[in-house]
């Protein structure tokens, strides 16, 4: 690895200027922490391997920081912001990683500073051409993005993975905020203004107990506005329906679709 680029020239964003976003997940950011997955390290190893030099990665929408601490093994230095400061104050901790609360459409970062790009989970909830724009802005001359999402999950039990897809899609799907298309149509509708590298497939795969995928299953922003709507929480429902068929001993493979897109900026 090379030597460390300064960073000096970060622009602290005001308060009043970062609050205005969508922000569904800071209520729910200790449960970010604890159950959402991470990334698998293949996929990481790909990421970090279309920078040409591993000075600098910009981890935009970083949440709790599971992809900026993955990258933090790859790269020098790594800024991962995000327009949520309780997400930030969850992020898990890396020597090589720098977390700043800030707006995916406007960074901070000096110009052309960064080797690489990155957003996990987190570009359908931006301003796309306002977010790529950035991107553009912050990337060295042949610097490359990388935006990743995991779908749907499903279980390898049958019985118990007809109960999480009829709550998924009939008993949450009018929860689900309209964003949430982005994902589940693989990106393909969103623009990626970079010259477009060729990305393999990969899956993000889990053991997990029962308890593990109700948690997780709690830090779904649909769960969160139908508790909101209804005053109610869906979650002891589907819990005891699973438990018919899934009992607390066992684990069972969670399995979600990743989609990768890769570019370079010219």
């Amino acid at each position: 690895m090379g030597s460390t680029p300064s960073c000096t020239g970060f622009r602290q964003q005001r308060t009043d200027d970062i609050v205005t976003f969508k922000d569904l997940f800071s209520e729910r950011a200790a449960q970010y922490t604890r159950f959402r997955p991470d990334y698998p390290a293949e996929l990481i190893e790909f990421v970090a391997s279309l920078a040409a030099r591993r000075e600098l990665a910009w981890d935009c929408g970083t949440g709790n920081g599971q992809a900026a601490y993955a990258l933090g093994a790859h790269f020098d230095k790594v800024i991962a912001t995000d327009a949520s400061a309780q997400q930030i104050a969850h992020a898990r901790q890396h020597p090589h990683v720098e977390y700043r609360v800030a707006r995916a459409e406007d960074s901070g970062l000096p110009d052309g500073c960064a080797d690489l790009v990155t957003v996990a989970q987190a570009l359908h909830w931006f301003d796309a051409n306002a977010f790529h724009a950035e991107a553009k802005r912050v990337l060295k001359p042949n610097g490359a993005i990388a935006i990743w999402s995991y779908g749907d999950p499903s279980l390898d039990d049958p019985a118990a993975d007809a109960i999480l897809q009829r709550f998924n899609f009939e008993t949450m799907e009018k929860y689900w905020p309209v964003e949430r298309a982005g994902v589940r149509d693989a990106y393909h509708s969103k623009p990626l203004p970079f010259e477009e590298t060729p990305a393999p497939s990969f899956v993000l795969e889990r053991s997990w107990t029962r308890a593990e995928l109700v948690g997780y299953i709690g830090s779904w922003s649909a769960v969160a506005r139908y508790r909101s709507l209804n005053g109610d929480d869906p979650i002891p429902i589907i819990d005891a329906e699973l438990a018919r068929v899934w009992n607390d001993a066992t684990a069972h493979v969670v399995r979600w679709p990743i989609t990768l897109r890769a570019g370079r900026r010219g």
